[in-house]
């Protein structure tokens, strides 16, 4: 069962060929904007996620009636 399981170990040395591969795509400018693009999107989606298991309000009940 461990056989199965090491090719999928990612390591210091992959890390770092994946580093140095989204520079060459990217440049070292464009990473940050991308960055922050992904983390309004996560922010985004838990407030998503904090709206849906949000309890509904009572008046919010009654204006559906």
């Amino acid at each position: 069962m461990n056989a199965a399981i090491l090719p999928w170990v990612i390591g210091t040395p992959q890390i770092i060929f994946i580093v140095v591969v989204v520079l060459l795509l990217f440049g070292g400018r464009k990473i940050p904007e991308l960055m922050r693009g992904l983390g309004s999107g996560i922010k985004e989606f838990k407030d998503a996620s904090k709206d849906d298991e949000a309890p509904a309000k009572p008046e919010e009940d009654q204006k559906r009636l």
